[in-house]
């Protein structure tokens, strides 16, 4: 249960800095 809750917020951090990134880029461009 830990292990699945950890991997969980990790896919969830790295999606939403991805989003964030894409956010970024476009605005800049």
């Amino acid at each position: 249960m830990s292990l699945f809750n950890g991997g969980f917020n990790g896919i969830a951090l790295v999606l939403v800095l991805f989003v964030l990134l894409s956010i970024v880029g476009v605005g800049d461009d």
